[in-house]
């Protein structure tokens, strides 16, 4: 327990967003939590992260110390803490349709800092492992874990389990990904519904703006003009000299 910024920064090596609820320490099996904020641990969401960060310490003692990639030991720590949010589907949908979403083998390098680009990396391995359960269940996933620790290779236990390389696993998830979470869901969202129609409205009354001119240049066009043509010098002199005597 940490019970100050400072400690925990102590603990955590000073490498850990401040943003960070808590930090699992595989190798040492050590579950660090910050408490100077009661909230965190006592509340529902700090809850969740302990189940989280438990979640990274037993995987981490069930593999026997082997290194699972990150995509794979995060999204089995969302799972175990509480699963994937379905809510926030249409998050990938858009990040996968602007090819924004970045690829699992990326999130290996280097686990984003910045609190925005973190949650969708979690949002993105929660939803691959929820995809992952849907077509194995827990057995599969159990077998998955015993095979990879045997054969001590992630990918060569991935393929025999499953069928599939991790790389044909990413892209089946994509297509599911957006025919799950379609345009219809995306557009569901208040935020994202409201931004739509604001847009809808803005372009229906530009395009009425363009109407109203081309109509009031038609009327224009067909005015009788302030002076007409007749109504000239020379006419009025001819008139004159040409009209009833009196």
């Amino acid at each position: 327990m940490a019970h100050t910024p400072e400690a925990f920064d102590e603990l955590t090596g000073g490498a850990v967003p401040e943003w960070r609820a808590g930090v699992a320490v595989p190798h040492l099996q050590m579950l660090v939590v910050p408490t100077h904020e009661a909230g965190v641990v006592l509340g529902p969401e700090g809850r969740r992260t302990l189940r989280h960060e438990w979640a990274h310490l037993g995987l981490s003692s069930e593999l026997g110390g082997l290194r699972a990639p990150r995509w794979f030991n995060e999204g089995y720590a969302q799972w175990a803490s509480g699963g994937f949010d379905a809510s926030q589907g249409w998050r990938l949908r858009v990040l996968l349709a602007l090819g924004r979403a970045p690829p699992m083998d990326s999130l290996e390098l280097r686990w984003p800092s910045d609190r925005s680009q973190a949650e969708v990396a979690y949002l993105l391995s929660a939803s691959a492992i929820t995809y992952l359960l849907e077509g194995s269940g827990e057995r599969g996933l159990a077998i998955f874990v015993e095979r990879w620790r045997s054969l001590r290779s992630f990918e060569t236990a991935f393929r025999v389990t499953f069928g599939v390389t991790s790389s044909q696993f990413e892209e089946d998830w994509k297509k599911h990904v957006k025919d799950r979470y379609g345009w219809l869901l995306m557009l569901s969202h208040s935020a994202v519904f409201w931004m739509f129609l604001a847009l809808l409205l803005l372009f229906m009354v530009r395009v009425r703006k363009g109407r109203d001119r081309e109509q009031l240049a038609r009327l224009r066009a067909g005015e009788l003009p302030d002076r007409p043509a007749f109504w000239t010098e020379d006419g009025d002199e001819g008139g004159s000299e040409d009209g009833i005597p009196g």
